[in-house]
């Protein structure tokens, strides 16, 4: 059975905990790319990932978005909303249709 992970600052992850979700309270750039990778070679298959942190790894996110498992999906954390998880929803939908059908126009 798959599992869903939970990466970001403690304040913005744990409240996940109580939906059956793995918090991985993480801040640091190195660390967090560490554990990203380690979590993907244990069977998750999602991993929810604050805006602020996902900043940071924007390599490792390229990566991931490549493969099929997991799925990484940017929440906004405690310190708000940056628009990045919608970014990278926008990038998955033109590479997977060839046109960004969210906002309307051609990419």
């Amino acid at each position: 059975m798959h599992k869903i992970a939970v990466m970001g600052d403690r304040d913005s992850i744990y409240g996940f905990a109580a939906l059956g979700m793995e918090p991985f309270p993480i801040t640091d750039p190195t660390e967090a790319a560490k554990k990203l990778h380690q979590i993907a070679e244990e069977n998750y298959a999602v991993v929810y990932m604050t805006e602020a942190l996902g900043s940071n790894l924007q390599k490792e996110l390229d990566r991931y978005r490549e493969s099929d498992l997991p799925a990484i999906i940017l929440i906004p954390g405690t310190s708000g909303n940056t628009g990045a998880g919608m970014e990278q929803v926008k990038k998955s939908v033109v590479q997977a249709v060839g046109s960004d059908i969210i906002f309307g126009g051609d990419n």
